[in-house]
């Protein structure tokens, strides 16, 4: 891979924000970097090679720093998401024990075998899609913040119980990961509160602010990169490593600075890049060859959806209903995973990420209707 890669990457990510500009329409920014990535990858035109090791790696940071960023949005300082915490909390429990009749049947349905597998994926939430679509629409209010609470919750939970389900003959090993890198999160948070404590950090900012030294995101990326290389070592997927680290630094307090540098860095490059490569790395030509798994994919998508709404129960509007159910971060490991251990049929891989694409079509247009609803900040 080489600049020429970069540029055509960086070009063709602007679909993203051209998708996304007229705010009528109300879709993210990633459905549009989505399709640019399907569009020249491996089910199109094959422009861009999905398997070069560097672009791998480049993505890899791409997906911890959007996992980072998604974490630091909640808002774990707010005292108005503490009595939000047990309703989110709730649903999300609700939504986890009705997808397990759900993954049961579709797994019976189709002959795969994947039942747990597919429980959580109907169970997940994708922070790093339903926060950036709440703060880009300006969504606010009671119902909002247990929406929030609710996915936090739901995408912290399938993080850890994915290894697990997907590979249970490997589950001690991948629950002993999970619990290192949840463990060094809090080492981290320990860390960052002990330097607030002494004044520390105020006055590392300073110096930086005055030196331009950057020191803040130097530090974070540190960290960032060492719970990444603990999440590789341990078998867990970075995204667990990128979330926990966020929610360390929303609950000491994210300077305004950092999250300004964090924006920079991810939205403007990493983040486009792997959105880009995610899509250029499905191949969804293998769903032709085998269209039941066309059906499963389009019936994971629409069951997740369907259980999430039946937080409706618990009065949550259908709108956010439908907005908690997006996912990608769960698929898109579950399709990783799953292929590099065989541990999936052919064209199952494909067929996850399809349910994934058709929450996120779903969400995007959930996201227009809570706008028109009024669910937005007073």
């Amino acid at each position: 891979m080489g600049f020429s890669t970069l540029a055509f990457i960086s070009v063709i990510a602007l679909l993203g924000p051209a998708v996304a500009y007229r705010r009528q329409w109300h879709l993210p920014v990633v459905l549009g970097e989505l399709v640019a990535g399907v569009v020249v990858g491996a089910t199109g035109f094959g422009l861009l090679d999905a398997s070069d090791p560097t672009l791998m790696l480049f993505a890899d940071i791409g997906f911890a720093l959007v996992m980072f960023v998604a974490g630091t949005h909640v808002p774990m300082r707010d005292a108005s998401l503490r009595p939000a915490l047990a309703r989110g909390a709730a649903a999300a429990i609700v939504v986890g024990v009705l997808a397990v009749p759900a993954g049961i049947g579709i797994a019976a349905v189709f002959g795969t075998g994947h039942a747990a597998l597919y429980a959580v994926l109907i169970a997940s939430s994708s922070a790093a899609l339903v926060l950036p679509i709440v703060d880009s629409l300006q969504l606010g209010g009671a119902s909002v913040l247990q929406l929030v609470a609710q996915v936090a919750v739901a995408d912290t939970v399938c993080i850890v119980a994915l290894p697990l389900m997907i590979d249970p003959s490997h589950a001690p090993r991948a629950a002993l990961g999970a619990l290192a890198v949840a463990g060094g999160a809090v080492l981290v948070y320990g860390f960052f509160r002990a330097l607030e404590y002494h004044d520390l950090r105020h006055r590392i900012h300073r110096v930086s602010e005055d030196r331009k030294f950057a020191m803040e995101l130097r530090i974070n990326l540190c960290v960032l990169f060492g719970l990444a290389a603990l999440a590789v070592w341990s078998h867990v997927s970075i995204m667990l490593a990128g979330f926990a680290l966020g929610l360390a630094v929303s609950a000491v307090g994210e300077p305004r600075r950092l999250a300004r540098q964090l924006f920079g860095i991810t939205e403007g490059f990493f983040g486009p890049l792997f959105y880009v490569w995610l899509g250029a790395s499905l191949n969804l030509r293998e769903l032709v060859d085998h269209p039941s798994y066309t059906v499963l994919g389009l019936a994971l998508g629409l069951a997740a959806v369907a259980v999430h709404c039946a937080a409706r129960l618990l009065g949550q509007p259908l709108s956010l209903g439908t907005l908690a159910a997006a996912q990608l971060g769960i698929p898109v490991a579950a399709a990783t995973i799953g292929t590099k251990l065989n541990l999936l049929n052919e064209g199952e891989a494909p067929a996850l990420i399809l349910g994934a694409l058709v929450t996120i079509g779903l969400a995007s247009v959930a996201g227009g209707v809570a706008t028109r609803q009024g669910l937005t900040k007073s």
